[in-house]
């Protein structure tokens, strides 16, 4: 049976958006929609804002309990990356690390320590009005390995890459060493092979490129000042979190489906 959710929206702040007609958002698909389509949403971004993102996040919930019951599945991200704070590798234990963990902190990274590292470095960008980026990092245990993948086009390393780059910011994706591992040599790399192993990670990097007072273009093709008012994150990160939960369980309660 399909599933029908309904999410009223009762906190609107159509006037903090009153400077937008005048002008393109900077790195934003305000140019891109009104060139395709002829309208765009100024009012948040219509079909580009993280607003969308609820569906995913609804269905991800669904997704997670299937694959929970069907083969112990268990999806966690976390914030491993906020700027230049880094969250050292080693520092999260995979196989205990509980959702809590994550959720109980503001940052949603684990590790206490790193999390005061991580609002030090968001809290010095918003005094000045600017924004960083940073990387999330998603583990899969227990992964239904038997019924993910198929060959040529829709493997699974390119499935879960095509949704997660298909979430707003988001700027790169790796799967286990990423490009790290060309750093390597293949002895190095290699891991032995064992058959009951179905643990896997990937890294999501994701940026807000929009400043609160950012050089744009008008409409009419001269330079101008825009300044976005009202709700914007100094660093997206957090709130990608759950994101990138929802798009792998998606990626793998389809799998397992077909």
């Amino acid at each position: 049976m399909p599933i029908h959710v309904s999410v009223p929206n009762t906190d609107m702040r159509g006037h903090d958006y009153s400077e937008m007609p005048k002008a393109y958002r900077p790195s934003h698909a305000n140019a891109t929609y009104y060139l395709r389509y002829g309208v765009r949403s100024v009012q948040g971004g219509g079909r580009s804002s993280a607003r969308e993102t609820i569906g995913r996040i609804a269905s991800g919930a669904v997704a997670k309990k299937i694959l929970k019951l069907f083969s112990g599945t268990e999806i966690l991200a976390y914030v491993s990356q906020v700027h230049k704070v880094v969250l050292p590798e080693g520092m999260v234990d995979y196989d205990t690390l509980i959702f809590d963990q994550i959720e109980s902190k503001i940052i949603r990274c684990p590790d206490p320590e790193y999390v005061e590292k991580m609002i030090v470095e968001i809290d010095a960008v918003r005094v000045r009005g600017d924004f960083v980026g940073g990387v999330v990092t998603c583990i899969v245990r227990n992964c239904p390995r038997t019924f993910c993948g198929s060959p040529v086009f829709d493997k699974l390393e390119a499935q879960l890459a095509k949704a997660a780059m298909s979430l707003p910011a988001t700027k790169g994706f790796e799967f286990g060493s990423g490009f790290a591992g060309t750093f390597r040599t293949g002895s190095e790399h290699n891991d032995v092979f064992h058959v009951i192993s179905q643990n896997c990670h990937c890294y999501i990097s994701f940026y807000e490129f929009l400043l609160l007072e950012n050089s744009s273009q008008s409409l009419e093709k001269r330079k101008t000042e825009i300044i976005a008012r009202g709700r914007h994150d100094p660093c997206v990160v957090p709130r990608a979190v759950p994101m990138v939960e929802a798009m792998v369980a998606l990626v793998l309660v389809d799998q397992v489906m077909a």
